[in-house]
């Protein structure tokens, strides 16, 4: 099982990773951004919005945040302006920074329900293994903002 400091040793990960791929996407020119690259969701952009919008479902699952707009497939047009989303995005790094800060190990030891609109059905799991799956969905979605056309969003082997 994790612990707070893992949790909060992975919001700062994530909030220095984000920090990192949003620096050098910023760099690059919107129609770049948008280009589609063969990823699950296609650009960049619309993978980093699908990003956030998956961390804004799990932080309303494990608080008292509102649950995002729409569904995945709406996930990839919740931020169609670059500055929004860079904005949004840093606003809810912070979110994620404060939430790790008050994980209690009871908490995190419990199990959860919720329910899921990808499976429309009501789930219960471990809440320490679905906080980690929160992070490792942030990893997996990252990885694709500079993987090639070619590879169809997949590592190349």
């Amino acid at each position: 099982m994790i612990d707070r400091a893992y949790v909060q040793r992975m919001a700062r990960y994530n909030r220095w990773q984000n920090e990192n791929l949003y620096g050098v996407a910023d760099r690059l020119p919107d129609e770049e951004r948008r280009r589609e690259r063969g990823a699950f969701f296609g650009s960049i952009h619309k993978t980093l919005s699908h990003l956030l919008w998956g961390d804004r479902i799990w932080m309303s699952r494990f608080t008292d945040l509102p649950r995002p707009p729409g569904g995945i497939p709406d996930s990839v047009s919740l931020y169609s302006n670059w500055e929004d989303l860079k904005i949004a995005r840093v606003g809810f790094d912070q979110t994620i920074l404060d939430w790790a800060d008050t994980i209690d190990p009871s908490w995190l030891a419990a199990d959860h329900i919720y329910y899921s609109g990808a499976t429309k059905r009501e789930v219960t799991k471990p809440r320490w293994l679905l906080v980690s799956h929160m992070f490792n969905h942030q990893t997996h979605h990252r990885g694709q903002g500079s993987l090639p056309a070619d590879t169809g969003g997949r590592q190349a082997a």
